[in-house]
């Protein structure tokens, strides 16, 4: 699963932004559906993606909602280069590379991301930067391909909760879990919402980390904040530069203060913590 093949196949159409409740209404009711909303930097509308193992349903959803259906990578996508996360950490693409506590292998171009994305790279170099973290318990909330848990253990070797609301994520985090040879020390779990026994059986955490969207994290802060420990931090990624101040004032009225911003290709990643 951490590679698409010739078999695989993606839906896909534009829709308005004011239209994204409505377009997580109609893909969330079907539980089974391997879905994402994507936003760009500099695009009006955003992108609504659907995976399928096989033609046959991704046509049906074509002929039921438009958009197009094609196949997902016909052809084996060459692979890209490692990424330099920092002195202690690059990521490789490679999965017969050799393991390594300074090589974290993650297979280029699964769906539920590679490392080499800017909001995923600037995440994981503001945790190298981190040296407070020697007895700290992390939170990955929606973890898609394991990349944050796993750079997590590898930089400072702590507990991680890594949780995903999509099942085939937390098994993708699994796999590449595996691969990297880590046997302890990071929990998966397929996590709705805060809804999971497992946030309070892990937590409190003393740094919640997410890679997710604006809008799920504005959505979240109550709730993500009463999970986080006193004195503890938040890192938030997957933001884009002109939604920073709607993500900053939904923390801060949680009473989170802003430590930091830091900005990459018109992502943003935000650092608070609880005084």
């Amino acid at each position: 699963m951490s590679r698409r093949n010739s078999t695989a196949w993606r839906w896909h159409r534009f829709i308005a932004r004011d239209d994204e409740a409505l377009w997580t209404e109609r893909l969330g009711a079907d539980g089974g559906l391997n879905w994402m909303v994507i936003e760009k930097p500099g695009r009006v509308r955003l992108l609504v993606e659907a995976y399928f193992p096989a033609k046959t349903p991704a046509l049906a959803l074509s002929r039921k909602w438009g958009g197009r259906a094609e196949p997902f990578w016909p052809k084996p996508p060459k692979p890209a280069a490692p990424v330099r996360v920092s002195a202690d950490l690059e990521i490789v693409h490679d999965e017969k590379a050799p393991r390594s506590a300074t090589r974290l292998i993650i297979p280029y171009g699964t769906a539920f991301g590679s490392g080499e994305h800017a909001t995923t790279l600037m995440l994981l170099r503001a945790l190298a930067r981190r040296g407070d973290l020697a007895k700290a318990t992390v939170l990955d909330l929606g973890t898609g391909s394991g990349v944050l848990a796993i750079g997590v253990r590898k930089l400072r070797n702590i507990p991680v909760l890594a949780t995903d609301i999509d099942p085939i994520a937390v098994r993708v985090a699994r796999e590449n879990v595996r691969r990297n040879g880590i046997a302890s020390g990071i929990a998966l779990e397929t996590a709705p919402g805060f809804h999971s026994t497992a946030f309070s059986r892990h937590g409190p955490f003393d740094l919640i980390i997410a890679n997710i969207l604006a809008r799920p994290l504005i959505k979240m802060a109550p709730q993500l904040v009463a999970h986080l420990a006193p004195g503890g931090s938040v890192i938030l990624s997957g933001i884009l530069a002109e939604q920073r101040w709607k993500v900053l004032a939904a923390y801060n009225g949680a009473k989170l203060r802003h430590v930091r911003t830091i900005w990459r290709n018109g992502w943003v990643t935000i650092h608070l913590d609880r005084p």
